[in-house]
């Protein structure tokens, strides 16, 4: 399981303090030198039924510098789904992808539900 995350998040380290503390196995990356790659964000697309904007990090000073929420009305998913893997920044984090699991940003009740 690969998880996506920034050092300076205080909800990621809440999300993998979660991990550890269920004792599962993890790959951390961090997601602004290694962006998710565009494979891994089209299965995440697909999770999200098709949902591009789930997929940004719309708090974050990179959407609001590009003024990402007037453009992201008129991007096609394939300029959205580029710019994410190219600016990990711009990525809801932590970002959680493995063969079968797919989790965006961290919601402890709902990562209790994943995690039993």
């Amino acid at each position: 399981m690969k998880v996506y995350e920034y050092k300076g998040c205080s909800t990621c380290r809440n999300a993998l303090k979660f991990l550890d503390s269920k004792k599962i196995s993890y790959q951390k990356i961090p997601i602004r030198e290694t962006p998710p790659s565009i494979t891994e964000l089209k299965k995440a697309l697909q999770h999200l039924k098709g949902d591009t904007k789930k997929l940004f990090n719309t708090s974050g000073q990179d959407y609001k510098a590009l003024n990402l929420k007037e453009k992201h009305l008129t991007m096609t998913d394939d300029e959205k789904l580029k710019l994410l893997s190219q600016n990990g920044n711009l990525v809801k984090r932590p970002f959680v992808i493995s063969p079968d699991l797919i989790l965006i940003g961290f919601k402890e009740e709902d990562w209790k539900k994943t995690f039993k």
